[in-house]
């Protein structure tokens, strides 16, 4: 029996090639991320190419998240938020998001949220596209704590992107935000979604840390709807591995809880 906490793995050069997003899917990656910081749109839609076709051959429903890039400046060690940014939607969004429309994503994550009015500028630029779809809000700065209640309302599903909400908040309070964050979106009956080095030292090792696995364990214990896979099936040596040990972790969580409600995507 597969877990029911859903695995979201993030697409690219590692996990791009078909019969590995095959193995992939099964071995229980139930949700696809097109994480538009990176790649060109041809490579992007011959990822949803590739995913559309295996959704017929293995009969198994993969919902496809088109995870926009946001107001972000991009260095050697990664990225940090555009403070000089006005509006979250960003010209090179907005050009995304059209071609994402176009392609029929099922869901749009919107990066760098810090209000309500963020979904809702988000919602009111699908609807100019001429189709709406759910929208998932990606918490990873300190003012979107502040307006989280309403946040989870308006959104129809909710990130907690620890990497970029780690270097907004003191990382000795992120495990406490995120069980905060979980208990919020199941009394509201919204999914939400860990994010971010979850099994981050399978990027170049076949086997997690302990400590990875115990956070693995403490999302699903916690409550979490969804785990992601950034970095280790985007660009990892072990892409398939990553999916395969996230599956075993999810399970042995799942098996000491009296029950599972989940919230799917």
């Amino acid at each position: 029996m597969n877990s029911k906490t859903q695995i979201i793995a993030t697409i690219g050069p590692a996990s791009k090639d078909k019969r590995m997003l095959r193995k992939m899917i099964e071995h229980n990656m139930d949700v696809a991320r097109l994480n538009f910081s990176w790649g060109t749109h041809e490579e992007h839609k011959q990822f949803i190419k590739n995913i559309r076709e295996l959704e017929i051959e293995l009969n198994r429903r993969i919902p496809i998240i088109q995870d926009l890039s946001g107001p972000r400046i991009q260095n050697k060690d990664g990225h940090t938020f555009n403070s000089d940014m006005v509006e979250i939607l960003t010209k090179k969004d907005l050009k995304d998001l059209a071609f994402g429309i176009e392609n029929e994503v099922d869901y749009v994550a919107l990066s760098f949220v810090s209000s309500s009015r963020d979904v809702d500028l988000l919602r009111e630029a699908m609807k100019k596209l001429g189709k709406v779809v759910p929208i998932i809000a990606k918490i990873e700065r300190a003012v979107a704590l502040v307006n989280i209640d309403q946040i989870i309302e308006n959104a129809e599903a909710i990130m907690i992107a620890r990497g970029d909400l780690g270097d907004d908040v003191p990382l000795k309070r992120i495990p406490f935000i995120e069980k905060d964050i979980i208990e919020k979106c199941k009394a509201a009956g919204k999914p939400v979604v860990v994010a971010t080095q979850v099994l981050l030292s399978m990027v170049k090792n076949p086997t997690p840390t302990r400590a990875e696995m115990t956070d693995v364990a403490y999302a699903v214990l916690t409550g979490a709807d969804g785990l992601m896979l950034s970095e280790e099936t985007a660009m990892g040596k072990y892409p398939l591995e990553s999916v395969q040990i996230m599956e075993q972790g999810i399970k042995e969580a799942e098996g000491h809880l009296r029950s599972v409600e989940i919230n799917s995507l």
